[in-house]
């Protein structure tokens, strides 16, 4: 059990870091650079199979966790 969440963690790191930046995006509301930031935009292709991905990990990795704790 143990070797199944190391390895879910480190699928869940690189799946984060493939995300698109988002944080830069958000940076910019101080600066007042992004109109677009707060418009509704659907994740397509790609990018939705990764955010899917890491609910999909993060869940596991919870559900997991949990189960190591209660043991």
């Amino acid at each position: 059990m143990e070797i199944a969440l190391l390895i879910i963690s480190i699928l869940l790191i690189v799946i984060v870091l493939l995300q698109s930046n988002k944080a830069s995006d958000a940076g910019q509301i101080i600066t007042g650079g992004n109109e677009a930031l707060f418009q509704n935009q659907k994740e397509r292709g790609f990018e939705l199979l990764i955010s899917r991905l890491t609910f999909i990990l993060g869940v596991l990795f919870f559900v997991i966790s949990f189960i190591l704790f209660v043991k």
